[in-house]
């Protein structure tokens, strides 16, 4: 390896080394210290000609001013290849299950090489996945290739509606799917890979997990390192990818951190100024082309219930729908807690799920539009000063917000209630009941 310069500061988990070579080693080629090849560390930039500032990726303390450093000469390698599959991953592609050295001899690639994003969809990139979860089946569908969020608050149920379309629709012929946890909780992390090793679906999954625990680098990284994985299978190997990030934003807020150690002046609401540009990096990654497809489904955290925080807002627009659970909706009993007005998509269109399915969201979205309206009423001068029309449609809001309820298999050994899976043509059929029966006294074998 060749030596290229000395540590000359340090700030938190940025090292500036001032370069001594000619040819200057490129932008994210890995460095390493002379006494401590363990340490590693990532340019991200230079600030001037000759100092590279560089990312700590071990968050290793051994680092010091003037040390000597040496180049890789190459970027972030990981193993990839079938041998991965059903294995755990750290950020830097280090095996968390088994001995790291199990994949010596598997096929690398470099995290960082860049791949421009293919902008045309596949010719079938309407195909729709079905979930069996009545209420996202019907309002935010899942189109192959496409973006879709579950966006909430602390404790809302996040983690657990992720986990159920992991169950539901993970062990689908041919998909291979990734999960990647970005500064979440170590137990839940080990929860979940107990899960799907129970329900035989770790035989077909690849996590990554860069935790809360763990240093902003490594938690910045690990989703761009899943991606670079993920794409590797679809291109060499022609596979349909579900992508599960939980959690989206904790992706933000590692380079937030990262932003402030830098010394970047913050932009809205204290967010970094390259929010925009970190989160459209990440998300072109996670692209569809003639090889296969990367379904994402990402988690998003609302930082005090607010869903006009910058992030979120920013996260939102690059998603192709957004389920929105909603503390006042857990509260009330209603599981999952979603959002019926609030949770939106831009693939509810004619063209992708049909004119029936389309209209049939229609009609949902006004009999819950007219029932928000109708409650403030009633709280004033009492239901039975409404009209016989009114009543009629406020009782069947009621029972479409019942009808949306339904029990997980992923929580069933805790609540004792077996799971539910629905197909999309008897949810359609059931809502369509529902919708004509005018009051909604039909009863429904879904519920």
């Amino acid at each position: 390896m060749l030596v290229i310069g000395n540590i000359k500061s340090i700030n938190g988990l940025i090292v500036d080394v001032l370069t001594t070579v000619v040819d200057k080693p490129l932008i994210n080629t890995v460095l390493y210290l002379d006494e401590f090849p363990e340490v590693m560390l990532q340019i991200i930039g230079y600030s001037d000609k000759n100092i590279a500032r560089c990312l700590n990726l071990s968050g290793s303390s051994k680092v010091y001013k003037g040390a000597k450093i040496f180049s890789s000469e190459k970027g972030l390698s990981i193993p990839v290849g079938d041998e991965i599959i059903g294995h755990v991953f750290d950020s830097l592609g280090r095996s968390i299950d088994v001995r790291p050295d199990e994949f010596k001899n598997s096929t690398f690639v470099d995290v960082f090489t860049e791949i421009k994003p293919d902008r045309k969809y596949r010719t079938n990139n309407n195909d729709i996945v079905e979930t069996g979860i009545k209420v996202i089946d019907f309002l935010t569908p899942f189109v192959k290739g496409r973006k879709i969020g579950i966006i909430g608050g602390a404790g809302v149920g996040k983690t657990v509606l992720t986990t159920e379309i992991m169950h539901n629709i993970g062990n689908k012929k041919d998909n291979l799917t990734y999960f990647v946890g970005i500064g979440e909780r170590m137990r839940e992390g080990h929860e979940l890979f107990n899960t799907l090793k129970e329900e035989k679906l770790l035989e077909s999954t690849v996590m990554y997990l860069g935790q809360m625990n763990e240093n902003a680098a490594l938690r910045s990284i690990v989703g761009p390192t899943a991606a670079r994985s993920a794409r590797y299978f679809r291109d060499k190997k022609k596979k349909d990818i579900l992508f599960f990030i939980d959690n989206i934003y904790r992706h933000v807020q590692a380079n937030n951190e990262l932003s402030s150690m830098i010394g970047e002046m913050p932009a809205e609401g204290g967010y970094q100024p390259s929010m925009y540009s970190d989160l459209k990096k990440l998300m072109e990654q996670l692209d569809s082309n003639d090889n296969g497809a990367i379904t994402t489904v990402q988690s998003v955290f609302i930082p005090s219930d607010d869903l006009s925080d910058p992030a979120v807002v920013e996260i939102s627009q690059q998603l192709d729908a957004v389920i929105v659970l909603s503390r006042a909706v857990f509260e009330s009993g209603v599981l999952p807690a979603v959002d019926l007005l609030q949770t939106n998509s831009s693939l509810i269109t004619e063209e992708i799920v049909g004119k029936e399915h389309y209209d049939l969201v229609g009609r949902v979205k006004a009999i819950l539009q007219k029932y928000e309206s109708l409650k403030g009423i009633i709280a004033v001068i009492g239901e039975s000063e409404l009209s016989q029309r009114d009543r009629d449609d406020y009782h069947l809001a009621q029972k479409l917000i019942k009808y949306f309820t339904q029990s997980m298999f992923v929580t069933q050994d805790l609540n004792g209630a077996p799971g539910e899976y629905v197909s999309r043509e008897d949810n359609l059929k059931a809502i369509k009941s529902l919708l004509d029966s005018g009051t909604g006294n039909e009863s429904t074998s879904q519920q």
